[in-house]
């Protein structure tokens, strides 16, 4: 993978180039904050921001997607016949997204990407989809993703990755597709020194400050973390909101509902919650997690032990630290990685001694 130098004064015109060949998506304020949307101005786009507020997961995991279309007017010819939703899979160009957002869509397509299913909607998406990650120089105080399996300079699910290098920038091709998109955007681009590249990621690791724990996870015993009396503590503030799920890159929870008008109708996917209540209610009326003990539990148990042991991955977590910042009651998942740890931990060291 080399590493190659942008002059800054040739990006804004590389950019341009790009419009004739993709569709652009990148961080845009909005108000106090940013998120990813499309850009109908390359003006819009702002790579000095911190971090979005919402993770890019919506790119290839919409909010609410329509799936299905059907008619059911008896005279019609398609009467009761489903037909995929119209979509756009055209080449897309995500620019600028952080190292941990990406590392997240790696995970997220072991869920989506597996031997007995293959989800069309999502690999298409990705498919058509070329991630230009932007490095993370000044990390925010709760990020703690070097000890997550990521890092501000994580190359993981990206095909180019940029740094700020002053007066130019510093590009780490990645991918074929990286490259290409190099090659569509005809900036005049020179050899970049790897030593520059490699000191900007040394310098940008030493400033996360935040770290967890993970190394006795896996082997911990399962019921003994499920069982573990910590967990109405832990659970004790939480008001079932779903903010963690909805900001978090990871989560994927959906649910598939059917809306009709008139005698046109559509089936939808849209992002659900294990944090709410009728999550898991069954058609009996039955809830597996009627208690919002029971669905904290399984938001943690899911990330830091079920997801463990099911991928042999590390954790389901970027360490981006969203949750912490946008949890109202202040529950952090470093916390709960703690206490999960330690006992299996303390566990382990019994049954040696």
């Amino acid at each position: 993978m080399k590493v190659i130098t942008i002059e800054k004064a040739q990006w804004s015109q590389g950019l341009t180039r790009l419009q004739t060949a993709y569709r652009l998506f990148g961080p845009v304020k909005d108000k106090t904050f940013h998120n990813f949307k499309e850009l109908d101005s390359l003006a819009a786009l702002d790579l000095s921001y911190s971090n979005t507020r919402l993770s890019a997961k919506s790119l290839l995991f919409p909010q609410s997607e329509d799936l299905l279309v059907y008619n059911l007017d008896p005279a019609a010819e398609d009467a009761n016949i489903m037909k995929e939703a119209p979509k756009a899979y055209a080449p897309r160009a995500v620019i600028g997204i952080r190292p941990c957002d990406a590392k997240a869509v790696s995970l997220v397509k072991m869920n989506f990407d597996t031997d007995e299913y293959k989800d069309p909607y999502w690999l298409n998406l990705h498919q058509a989809t070329t991630f230009v990650g932007l490095a993370c120089d000044a990390p925010c105080s709760t990020c703690f993703c070097t000890t997550a399996g990521c890092g501000p300079y994580h190359e993981e699910g990206l095909d180019l990755l940029l740094a700020d290098g002053g007066d130019h920038l510093l590009a780490k091709v990645i991918s074929e597709k990286g490259q290409a998109l190099l090659d569509s955007a005809g900036w005049r681009v020179a050899d970049g020194p790897e030593t520059s590249f490699d000191d900007l990621k040394r310098a940008a690791e030493e400033k996360i400050v935040s770290k967890i724990a993970t190394e006795s996870l896996a082997g911990a015993e399962t019921m003994d973390l499920y069982q573990a009396d910590f967990w109405e503590d832990v659970a004790f503030a939480c008001i079932n909101c779903g903010t963690c799920t909805f900001v978090c890159p990871t989560c994927w929870c959906f649910d598939i509902q059917d809306e009709i008008f008139g005698k046109k109708g559509k089936r939808l996917r849209n992002w659900d919650s294990c944090m709410f209540p009728i999550f898991t209610v069954h058609t009996t009326g039955h809830n597996p997690r009627g208690t919002k003990v029971m669905r904290v539990r399984q938001r943690f148990m899911h990330k830091l032990k079920y997801f463990v042991d099911k991928y042999n991955q590390g954790i389901m977590c970027v360490g981006c630290g969203r949750c912490v910042r946008q949890c109202p009651v202040n529950i952090d998942i470093r916390r709960v990685c703690e206490l999960m740890n330690n006992l299996g931990s303390a566990n382990a060291c019994s049954v040696q001694g």
